[in-house]
Parts: C-alpha cells; sequence; structure tokens
C-alpha cells in the first residue's frame, strides 16, 4: 500500500469513529473535523505558558479552530489566519484586535474574516510564536494527519523559507480524544510534526520537533501548484 492510501485509510476509519461516536456533527469526511468540545480543548490550550507567552499566532481557518483564534484575539494577539484553499494572491489574513470593527468571535469566523480583514503576504508577516494547525488523526510522536490537501503542509513551509518560524516556534493541533491514535502514521519529507496535542481532556507533549526546510516542489503536483496563487507565482520566477 502506497503512502498515500496508507494515510486515506486511517482518515476514514477515524472519521467514521467520531461519528459513530457523535463527536462531531454529521458529514465530517473529507473535513477537518468540527468536533464536539472545541471550546474546552481552547480552554485547556490558553492555560498553558507557551500560549500566555505568545504575542503572534498563526491558525489555519477551520471551524474546530475558531474558538482557539476567537481567544487569541480576545486576548490581544495578533492572528494570522491562512486563506481558504490559499486561493488568493496574498494567502493570509491579518486579524489585528487593536483595529477590528467587529467582536473578536465574529472576526475569527473564516467568512466574517473574508470580509473585515486584510489580506497579506508572508513578506508583510512579522516572526510567529505559536502555529495552531487542525488534524484528524494525531500520534503522541506528534505525526499528524490533515485531511489530504496538504495546505497547512505548504503554509508552514512558506513561513519556514520566510524565516518566520524556527525551532522556538510551538506547532499545537486542537483535536477530539477519539482522534488521537496509537499507530504509527505515516510521514512524508514535506510533513510537519506537532509540538502539543490539547484535547477536552488532556494535553501531550510530543516528540522532538520535524519540520520541512521549505518548499519540496517534487511533491507538489502540477494541479496543485496552479491551484495556489503564491505557488504559481514562485514557479514562474
Amino acid at each position: 500500500m502506497d503512502i498515500d492510501r496508507a494515510k486515506q485509510v486511517i482518515r476514514e476509519r477515524v472519521w467514521a469513529l467520531l461519528e459513530q461516536q457523535r463527536a462531531v456533527p454529521p458529514d465530517v469526511h473529507g473535513r477537518i473535523p468540527a468536533f464536539f468540545g472545541a471550546e474546552v480543548a481552547a480552554d485547556r490550550l490558553v492555560e498553558l505558558p507557551v500560549w500566555q507567552s505568545a504575542q503572534i499566532v498563526k491558525a489555519v481557518p477551520d471551524k474546530a479552530q475558531l474558538p482557539v483564534r476567537a481567544r487569541a484575539l480576545t486576548e490581544g494577539k495578533l492572528v494570522y489566519m491562512a486563506v481558504p484553499k490559499l486561493a488568493e494572491a496574498l494567502p493570509f489574513y491579518l486579524l489585528d484586535p487593536a483595529t477590528l470593527t467587529v467582536s473578536p468571535g465574529e472576526a475569527a469566523s473564516s467568512k466574517v474574516a473574508a470580509s473585515v480583514a486584510r489580506k497579506i503576504g508572508v513578506d508583510e508577516m512579522q516572526p510567529v510564536d505559536l502555529i495552531v494547525c487542525g488534524s484528524v488523526a494525531v500520534n503522541r510522536r506528534g505525526v499528524r494527519l490533515g485531511k489530504g490537501a496538504g495546505y497547512s503542509d505548504i503554509e508552514v513551509a512558506l513561513l519556514q523559507e520566510a524565516g518566520l518560524i524556527g525551532p522556538n516556534t510551538t506547532i499545537v493541533t486542537t483535536v477530539h480524544s477519539l482522534q488521537v491514535v496509537d499507530d504509527e502514521l505515516p510521514e512524508t519529507k514535506h510533513d510537519f510534526s506537532v509540538d502539543l496535542i490539547v484535547t477536552p481532556d488532556e494535553v501531550i507533549e510530543c516528540g522532538p520537533p520535524r519540520r520541512p526546510s521549505g518548499l519540496y516542489w517534487d511533491s507538489l503536483s502540477r494541479e496543485k501548484i496552479e491551484a495556489i496563487p503564491v505557488l504559481t507565482a514562485r514557479a514562474t520566477q
């Protein structure tokens, strides 16, 4: 079985388990699970020193991480949120609590952010203290599986190439406890690991960090490059 197929088998198993246990709303397959208890996981995350010391947070736009984004803005942290599917030439929203025209809870929604936040490129970003990502499955070594589209990997690679993250940048994922698996999960060279897993029930510290050095073009299909403007622009330079 090739690595992509092996990853998908695990995703399908976790999606089915979450639905069976009614830990998510219906129709979770193909998505980062918007798990019940996401607010409790956010409450647990904000108690951690690594959160409290962070001033700049980069977050995914998924619904599961909305409570984390809202807490960050409420606490005065600057938030960079990826544009869904990185589908714009400027692929990040800048959410500055000092200039928000709506409440932090509203601004944290990807739909509202699209109308109130300024889009920026990597060249306008400041160094990031904390990255918050979503996952479909993750193990206690910090190996994670997203939904399979690879957007989070590309975001991390872009920040890595730009020198905006480094050894002291913590990567955390918030998930339901059913998403934490005992399996050895497949990894490829473009995958990043997480340093912390936060569930509604516990905080798991993971093994030594593994980060891509940057974009691995041989791992990107032509269709993916053409669908993401920042990649298209780089590929033609």
